[in-house]
């Protein structure tokens, strides 16, 4: 119960400073409008039947900026504890009864929070723009997947900058590692256009699941097995992120 309730004030304090400033939440869904409206429709060329493509270009282009939103949105958030460690607010932390655990949890749950609006808000631009019509319950599923990867990301990040604790190196770590997982999750364009080799290294990314799950969720195919299996992987990565940063936050934080 302490760990709820702790986490429950960090998370109230860390949405109180969000609102002061709300106009970043919509200056963080400027890039993916950009794909959507400048990218997107040179896809509505595309010859019928191409593989990848059988739900639609923008059924499959969309859910697919949906989760790039995801793993980039929370991905960056350890900037902004690199500055609270610098301006010493970790170091007061020390000397509070809260659960270091909590510290953590808090600012997660404050990005996901924030993910999930963005997704939405996203999704529901893209139906006039795009043309397209949303399946409710798949929407649903589609927005655990996001919470589930903006929970693992963002955990990563803050653990990765406490480790780091400098701008300089975590930004060209956090570049390094992103742009092999985005190329190899399909999101920009189906991995099913794939030669065999690229194919075989994308089945050990775990968000080409998420992005495959994403799109058959996006069209109402609940049952597709990309659904489980980006559960199954997803949800593990999540636990050993969390698990591994929650670590890091004890250790620095005690």
């Amino acid at each position: 119960m302490k760990l709820l309730r702790d986490t429950w004030l960090i998370y109230k304090r860390q949405m109180g400073l969000v609102m002061r400033q709300p106009t970043w939440i919509f200056i963080m869904l400027i890039q993916p409008l950009y794909y959507l409206i400048l990218f997107g429709p040179l896809l509505n060329n595309l010859p019928k039947g191409m593989p990848g493509f059988s739900n639609g270009a923008m059924e499959t282009f969309v859910p697919g900026l949906v989760i790039m939103m995801a793993m980039f949105g929370t991905l960056f958030a350890g900037f902004g504890l690199i500055a609270e460690i610098r301006e010493g607010v970790i170091e007061r932390m020390r000397v509070t009864p809260v659960s270091r655990f909590a510290l953590l949890l808090g600012r997660s749950m404050r990005d996901v929070s924030t993910l999930i609006f963005q997704a939405v808000v996203l999704v529901l631009l893209s139906a006039p723009i795009a043309g397209l019509t949303i399946n409710w319950g798949g929407l649903v599923l589609m927005l655990a997947i996001v919470l589930v990867i903006g929970l693992a990301l963002s955990a990563a990040s803050y653990g990765v900058a406490i480790v780091l604790k400098s701008e300089d190196a975590l930004a060209p770590l956090l570049n390094t590692i992103t742009q092999p997982v985005l190329l190899l999750s399909g999101i920009m364009l189906p991995m099913a256009l794939a030669p065999d080799w690229l194919k075989t290294v994308a089945k050990f990314n775990p968000f080409a699941y998420a992005v495959d799950a994403a799109r058959a969720l996006f069209v109402g195919d609940l049952s597709n097995p990309a659904v489980w299996q980006a559960g199954v992987f997803l949800g593990a990565l999540m636990i050993l992120l969390v698990f591994w940063s929650g670590r890091k936050f004890a250790r620095s934080a005690s």
